[in-house]
C-alpha cells in the first residue's frame, strides 16, 4: 500500500504558524507545576515522618560495672532519644550471633522499666544465668537491650582481667 501525500499540503502544513493557544499553554504549565509540587510534598512528608520515628527512642550504655562480690553486672543505660522508652528485654551472649534472653535474671519487671527522655537507669544482671554460671575474666560479652518501640541497643563489653 502506497500513500501519496500532496506536496503542496505538506508545505502548507510546515509553514503554518498555528499552535496551541497561550491560554492552553499556561494551563498546561500550571498543571505540570502543581503535579510536581504534590509529588515533592508526598515524598518530603514520608521522609520526615520516617526520620522522626526513627529518632524517637535511642538508648546509650554509659557504664558497665562487674560486681564480683554480688555476682552481678550493673548496666547504666540512658535514653538520649526524643520520646520515653520502656525497656522490655535483655540479651547476652559470647558472640553477636548467639545471644540468649536473660531478662528473667535481671531486675526488669515483667511490664518493662520506663526510661524517660534524658534520664538514666540501671539494669542488674545476676550470675549465674542462662548464659553462664559466671563471667570469665578478660572475656568480651555481647549484649542487647530491647525497648518496646524503636531500635534495640547492641553493644559489647569486656570483663575485668582479674
Amino acid at each position: 500500500m502506497v500513500v501519496c501525500v500532496n506536496s503542496m499540503s505538506m508545505r502548507n502544513f510546515l509553514k503554518s504558524r498555528r499552535g496551541i493557544s497561550p491560554i492552553l499553554a499556561t494551563l498546561l504549565l500550571i498543571v505540570i507545576a502543581v503535579s510536581a509540587i504534590i509529588v515533592t510534598y508526598a515524598w518530603v512528608t514520608t521522609f520526615i515522618g520516617s526520620q522522626t520515628a526513627a529518632g524517637g527512642t535511642l538508648l546509650e550504655v554509659e557504664n558497665v560495672y562487674w560486681n564480683a562480690t554480688a555476682s552481678a553486672t550493673v548496666f547504666t543505660v540512658r535514653n538520649v532519644g526524643t520520646s520515653d522508652a520502656r525497656v522490655l528485654r535483655f540479651y547476652a551472649g559470647e558472640g553477636a550471633a548467639n545471644l540468649v534472653e536473660v531478662t528473667s535474671y535481671t531486675d526488669l519487671p515483667p511490664s518493662g522499666k520506663m526510661l524517660p527522655v534524658e534520664q538514666a537507669t540501671t539494669i542488674t544482671l545476676d550470675w549465674p544465668n542462662s548464659l553462664a554460671a559466671s563471667w570469665d575474666n578478660g572475656e568480651t560479652y555481647y549484649f542487647k537491650i530491647a525497648p518496646e518501640t524503636g531500635a534495640s541497643k547492641d553493644f559489647t563489653w569486656k570483663t575485668p582481667a582479674s
